[in-house]
């Protein structure tokens, strides 16, 4: 577009830091919006203000409001810089904003924008960035050249899957650096031990990270690959896959009911939310309304316990619905859950599985396809 220009917000707590300080302070200056049509030298530039919802409200007033009038096309047109003291027009200007977490975006101003969902990376792009992108970096960085090091794809996977979790690459360049530097050492050095590293490696250059020597020079991995697959030989009755939303990606979330005789107490554990909690009420409504149709025990006269594994991490959201009354039915009908399928979908009262607002083919979905479910 000719005339890019970046402004961070991480951390900025003075407004003056967007509409600039009056002239009566030491150091006074125009604000950063002021100061960015300065740089590009243009006054209908491409801005990307970045870390948006990392502004913070301070002493001296609050970012996030003195954008308002940044980015609200009825006021722009007259912007006011306490430094310049005059009007200048902003609505010729495009305004891209980013933001990890749109919960932490005041309401007011995340009204004044237009929120684009991105997507994380699949491992196949993931790949693919590494390979065009990531590795010739690093090898810069380290001095080295493709003649002494070369990372095949199939370790590429492996250092995806095994040793990140995340949905950029940050986590993948840092550990296709940690892989350089072992190259690095070994061309510096020229060792000549015979260690157990040593003696799967080739002395020859180029140094070639593969599948079969990936995990020793990388050392033990970050996630077991095959925790899926051990916990799908350990189903039994009231056990059901779910998948579940991170900031880093999809995950599979395992959701695990039990009965002991009792007088019908209910006790969830696993670090759940509100809205979670709500939809184990009506899972379990929806077995009690319907066990004589559909030929399974109503659980009445039995105390449930529902919980969902790693019970440090918070977890929140109405998705679980159609996992729970399939863990909440197992134990009713006194049969297994699929061990290779997972679900997910909202429930409601009536027994109908709610369209989901969207499907983020990198999100939610990712975890299956890292796994062997359906």
């Amino acid at each position: 577009m000719g005339f890019p220009f970046r402004i961070s917000l991480g951390g900025i707590r003075d407004e003056s830091d967007i509409r600039g300080h009056r002239r009566t302070y030491v150091a006074a200056m125009c604000g950063r919006i002021i100061q960015a049509l300065k740089h590009a030298g243009s006054n209908n530039p491409l801005i990307l203000l970045d870390e948006v919802d990392k502004l913070f409200s301070g002493l001296h007033g609050s970012p996030s409001a003195a954008l308002l009038e940044v980015l609200d096309p009825e006021q722009n047109s007259s912007f006011t810089d306490h430094y310049l003291n005059l009007p200048f027009d902003l609505s010729n200007v495009l305004f891209i904003a980013t933001a990890n977490d749109l919960s932490k975006i005041e309401g007011p101003l995340a009204d004044r924008l237009e929120v684009i969902e991105m997507t994380g990376y699949s491992t196949n792009e993931k790949v693919e960035i590494a390979q065009r992108h990531l590795i010739p970096r690093q090898l810069l960085q380290h001095g080295i050249s493709p003649d002494h090091l070369q990372i095949q794809p199939d370790a590429l996977r492996i250092m995806v899957d095994e040793y990140t979790r995340e949905s950029g690459v940050r986590q993948l360049e840092r550990t296709i650096a940690a892989a350089c530097r072992f190259a690095a050492l070994r061309i510096a050095e020229d060792l000549k031990d015979e260690s157990e590293v040593d003696s799967m490696l080739s002395a020859e250059m180029p140094i070639i990270v593969s599948a079969g020597n990936c995990r020793a020079i990388l050392g033990k991995e970050r996630f077991a690959a095959n925790d899926v697959v051990e916990q799908m030989g350990k189903f039994h009755l009231g056990t059901c896959f779910g998948l579940a939303w991170t900031p880093f990606g999809g995950e599979l979330m395992v959701i695990e009911a039990n009965r002991c005789e009792g007088k019908g107490k209910l006790t969830m554990t696993g670090k759940l939310g509100d809205v979670l909690r709500e939809s184990v009420d009506v899972a379990r409504t929806w077995i009690r309304a319907n066990a004589n149709r559909l030929n399974a025990d109503s659980l009445d006269g039995a105390d449930l316990h529902i919980h969902l594994p790693s019970g440090a991490v918070g977890k929140d959201g109405p998705s679980a619905g159609c996992a729970l009354v399939a863990a909440l039915f197992s134990l009713a009908s006194n049969r297994l859950v699929r061990a290779d399928t997972a679900v997910t979908g909202e429930i409601s009262l009536t027994g109908h599985i709610l369209p989901r607002r969207h499907l983020q083919p990198h999100g939610e979905e990712i975890g299956p396809h890292r796994s062997p479910l359906n």
